[in-house]
């Protein structure tokens, strides 16, 4: 039973989001408070005055790039040259591998960014080599830590940093900010907020404490961006600004979609260019890659509905050379569908099954996974998504074992009315109401946009809508007030003259001048 929706309980629900108030950046934690910062600070300035080589190694998803991206910025601001190198999915694995090695050979200093915590093995090469290596990382530490000369990582028991949930960038920029304090430099510390916003949002980062203090001066950061591979964005998206939802749901699977399909190295070489033209060239074949991703992974996801057992509690499906790269977002659409946790992987050539995990609901599926590691050859994640591989031959006996952990857990099942706020009559849908809403945003992780329930709601019209008639747009009617709606994605069909409850959200529809109302509607239920 939801309770009767008020302005004034609607405003006191969102602050209660944000313990500390709204942070701004003056309330950012100071660079030392990581743990190893100012030692790997000092290690890197020794390496610049000696004129040493130094490497940057990154990742394939968008916290990984945009982190790469903004130490390559940072070194061609300063005139320092340096290598940086981001693993290929396909041929190198993830992050700092031995794989890696043979290309960073000859390198005094590297220097891991969004990866290296797990990298046990890699790490005893890289001393092996006489290559001194710094790891930056956000992720959980597994039992053995790699031995190196200085680990950045605020989940690192010692580490006196106030926030656990911050991404890779951040802990790079904070790395910036740093050598930028040792080095006596003026440099424009929010211009790389800009890139640190970008994957906040996209590593799914909860919207609160110092990340929406972040994520709110990178976007206005964003709006006056004055770098080419911004204004290209802008300009394919018919933009004069740019929003959460715009990184969320559009450019952030631009970027992913070059690691996802061939190399991440070129949604770096996008974030990099210097002018417009070569923005513009790079953020095409960005597209490219994304037109090629959506087909891939649509088709795999209808191979995998096919393989789900609605009796296990942790659904594991698996395919031949299923493309590596969008397996992920496969196992997040089964996930979402099937309502547990799924893990998707890829079988090659060799007997080697790899692939990724996407948790569902109160479900650790970083905690279950990690008690499997009998069966798998290579793990690591977090709590909501996982990526692992194993040998054929372990298959049956993980599915198994996985399945046991989960029934050990007291998991709740997420539902659609998780984030419902509360009941909203159409009388009570006004401009106030959103203007009210948008003072708490930007909305995401951590902070969701409100979501109402509206009882007792007639269809007026359902019409289908789209290249594919894929969506669909509504008339509603509730007590004489009528209100138009929007669903994306839904084959599902409504009888018009039907009472039904509507669950969505309420979004200001700019068209030709004018500026109207309507709900974004999640679930129709009848």
């Amino acid at each position: 039973m939801y309770k009767k929706l008020t302005l004034h309980a609607l405003e006191s629900l969102l602050k209660s989001r944000f313990k500390e108030g709204f942070l701004s950046l003056k309330d950012l934690p100071h660079p030392s408070s990581f743990k190893d910062m100012d030692k790997a600070t000092e290690r890197i300035v020794q390496a610049i005055n000696k004129k040493e080589k130094i490497t940057i190694i990154g990742d394939y998803d968008v916290d990984g790039v945009t982190s790469t991206t903004l130490m390559k910025l940072f070194f061609e601001e300063i005139d320092y040259p340096i290598q940086w190198i981001i693993p290929n999915r396909f041929k190198d694995g993830y992050g700092l591998s031995e794989n890696i090695i043979p290309r960073i050979v000859g390198t005094d200093l590297a220097i891991t960014v969004d990866n290296g915590i797990s990298a046990v093995y890699a790490a005893k090469l890289c001393k092996d080599e006489g290559i001194e290596l710094i790891i930056t990382d956000h992720h959980l530490l597994a039992p053995d830590v790699p031995e190196c000369y200085a680990i950045i990582d605020q989940k690192q028991e010692a580490c006196t940093f106030p926030y656990s949930d911050v991404c890779g960038a951040q802990i790079a920029w904070y790395l910036i900010a740093s050598l930028k304090n040792a080095l006596e430099i003026k440099i424009n510390m929010i211009a790389y907020m800009e890139l640190v916003a970008i994957a906040i949002i996209a590593d799914m980062m909860p919207l609160q404490h110092i990340n929406r203090a972040m994520v709110e001066a990178g976007i206005k950061a964003l709006n006056k961006s004055t770098k080419p591979a911004i204004k290209a964005f802008l300009e394919l998206r018919q933009k004069e600004g740019i929003n959460a939802e715009d990184i969320g749901f559009q450019l952030a699977p631009l970027l992913n979609a070059a690691g996802r399909m061939e190399d991440a190295s070129y949604a770096v070489d996008f974030l990099a260019s210097t002018n417009i033209y070569d923005a513009r060239v790079r953020l095409e074949r960005l597209k490219t890659f994304n037109d090629n991703r959506k087909s891939t992974e649509q088709e795999i996801t209808q191979k995998a509905l096919t393989q789900v057992n609605n009796n296990d509690e942790v659904i594991i499906v698996h395919g031949k050379e299923w493309h590596e790269g969008v397996v992920g977002i496969v196992a997040a659409r089964v996930a979402r569908l099937h309502e547990k946790p799924c893990i998707v992987l890829s079988h090659n050539a060799e007997g080697t099954l790899k692939g990724s995990g996407r948790s569902f609901g109160s479900c650790d599926l970083f905690s279950i996974t990690d008690s499997c590691r009998i069966h798998l050859e290579k793990f690591g994640g977090h709590q909501a998504a996982i990526g692992l591989s194993m040998n054929e031959s372990s298959l049956e006996s993980f599915k198994m074992q996985m399945n046991e952990n989960f029934l050990k857990g007291q998991f709740l099942k997420e539902t659609h009315d998780q984030d419902i706020v509360g009941e909203l009559l159409f009388l009570d849908i006004s401009f106030e109401l959103t203007k009210l809403v948008k003072q708490f945003e930007p909305y995401g992780q951590g902070n969701p946009t409100p979501k109402y329930i509206s009882k007792n709601v007639e269809i007026l019209q359902a019409d289908s809508m789209g290249k594919e008639g894929e969506h669909l747009r509504f008339s509603f009617a509730q007590n004489g007030i009528v209100m138009a709606g929007v669903q994306f994605k839904t084959r599902e069909v409504y009888e018009v003259g039907s009472t039904v409850d509507v669950i969505y959200t309420v979004n200001e529809n700019h068209f030709r001048g004018n500026v109207t109302l309507q709900l974004m509607v999640e679930k129709i239920i009848a």
